[in-house]
């Protein structure tokens, strides 16, 4: 009975390994990890429970009835990261390439499901080379299998995707349907056909690395939130990225235990430059606002005249949405409007607080833009901050100028504190722009225009370029020195800690997407 055992034994190990040391040698030799080496350093030490390792296929077709190996190419199971409970599965693309088919698909339904039970965070390391062609329709089911569930689980619990290898039609639109994306660089590429497809149907010449690596999907469509330099950076971002976020959206956001002490940040008071045409980088005032060392960026290599991330005030998780006055002036354009609408979403599903930093000209102008439907992009990021019930705090930093201030968390759209800087400048337009169209015939009339024109851009300025006749207007509850910023924003979500919010009774809301 014991050698029945051992034998078992062997063969599951054998199992394990993903069929053998040839194809984990191979594995190795292309800088990658096999899938149970990347659950033992995503998942905390000896934590990890496996389910369904006896689980093989079921098609006798085109020779599979030859070949039975234990697993069906994913690790599927539950653990703990970071001591709390998150479930996972590891496709191994030493088995068959990690395709996916019916047996395959069956167990990630199945921690699907029980994530879902249980309100715990799902994160599927994916590795695959696509659906098991032999086993024809009933793969494209597990994929919509797949799908479903991923729909259902949004908004409920946290799904994280870290793209470990080939990533490649059907497959995709999993990963897609997920919060948050990580790819390694050049070993993890996505696209919904290959470049073999592509050069016969464009007759385009593009490599896998070119037409969806992550760098292409990092900068060029925004696919991928995080890009990382290899795999063990890659699970250790993912650990870092769910301290920020709750089990599951009845939970709160997790916090971390902090002594408040002098809360003053001096070095504030001199980033805003003078020049109110002079750019400075929004992450300075971010990182003088918030805990020390905690801001996590996503999306940082896309749309950068937004910055958008997770960090920790007074212990506290919070979201962050900031105009970057050092790309683009800050300007809203596409593809900033796309990126912040759906970070503002992520955060209001998971009862994560949300503080707004606005410098904002405007929105960016052109044929470009409102031929490729900067209206409807653009009222994407108008909608979900309307439509966010979570606290929200609005700090204006300098511009906040026509349709863009409205969009920006203002008051009129739900905001529940704004805070304005004395370098605040609020206002339909620029100075000079406005004095252009009030004073047009004033200014041509006169016998020196150029004199006339900046006469009236001062007078302008001098009524509208500063917060307070919005403040006089309660839009704007207070106009504070910037050295003051983190202690008033720790006290303002402090008091708004218990908000609740109700909103319309509707199945749901018709998002322009």
């Amino acid at each position: 009975m014991q050698n029945k055992l051992d034998q078992l034994a062997n063969k599951i190990a054998k199992a394990q390994l993903g069929g053998g040391e040839k194809r984990i040698e191979s594995q190795h030799n292309k800088g990658k990890l096999t899938a149970r080496e990347r659950i033992h350093f995503l998942m905390d030490e000896g934590s990890f429970e496996e389910i369904g390792m006896l689980v093989t296929h079921r098609s006798t077709d085109f020779g599979l009835d030859k070949q039975k190996i234990l697993g069906d190419g994913v690790v599927t199971g539950y653990g703990t990261v970071n001591g709390r409970l998150t479930y996972v599965f590891a496709q191994d693309f030493t088995v068959l390439g990690g395709s996916l088919a019916e047996a395959h698909a069956e167990k990630i339904c199945k921690v699907m499901d029980l994530a879902m039970k249980n309100g715990a965070p799902i994160l599927g390391l994916n590795d695959s080379g696509g659906a098991r062609i032999q086993e024809g329709v009933v793969s494209l089911g597990g994929y919509a299998d797949i799908f479903y569930r991923n729909t259902l689980s949004s908004g409920v619990i946290p799904q994280l995707s870290a793209i470990m290898g080939p990533c490649a039609g059907g497959a995709v639109y999993s990963p897609a349907l997920t919060d948050f994306i990580g790819m390694v660089e050049n070993t993890s590429y996505m696209f919904v056909t290959g470049p073999n497809v592509v050069k016969t149907v464009t007759h385009e010449e593009v490599t896998s690395e070119e037409l969806g690596g992550a760098s292409a999907h990092s900068t060029k469509s925004g696919v991928t939130h995080f890009t990382f330099q290899n795999e063990i950076a890659c699970l250790n971002g993912f650990k870092k990225l769910l301290s920020y976020i709750p089990q599951n959206c009845e939970e709160d956001a997790p916090s971390l235990p902090y002594t408040s002490g002098d809360e003053n940040r001096p070095a504030l008071n001199d980033i805003i430059p003078a020049n109110p045409n002079q750019p400075y980088d929004i992450r300075e005032v971010i990182n003088g606002t918030v805990d020390g060392e905690s801001f996590l960026e996503v999306h940082k290599d896309f749309a950068a005249n937004i910055v958008v991330g997770f960090a920790r005030l007074g212990g506290k998780s919070i979201g962050i949405v900031a105009n970057q006055p050092a790309y683009l002036a800050g300007v809203l354009d596409i593809d900033s409007s796309t990126k912040a609408g759906r970070f503002v979403r992520f955060c209001d599903a998971f009862n994560i607080p949300l503080l707004v930093f606005e410098d904002v000209p405007g929105f960016l102008p052109g044929t470009d833009q409102e031929w490729n439907a900067i209206i409807t992009n653009g009222a994407k990021l108008l909608y979900a901050f309307s439509e966010a019930t979570v606290p929200r705090i609005t700090v204006i930093t300098r511009k906040a100028y026509g349709g863009a201030y409205d969009v920006m968390n203002s008051k009129h759209i739900g905001a529940d504190m704004n805070y304005a800087w004395p370098s605040a400048e609020i206002a339909v337009m620029g100075a000079k722009g406005a004095a252009e169209i009030i004073f047009k015939n004033e200014i041509k009339a006169a016998d020196d225009p150029a004199a006339k024109l900046a006469e009236k851009e001062q007078e302008y300025g001098d009524i509208f370029a500063n917060p307070y006749r919005a403040a006089a207007r309660g839009y704007v509850d207070e106009v504070i020195k910037p050295e003051q910023t983190r202690q008033k924003l720790i006290r303002a979500f402090a008091m708004l800690q218990n908000k609740a919010v109700k909103l319309p009774k509707k199945k749901h809301g018709n998002i322009p997407l």
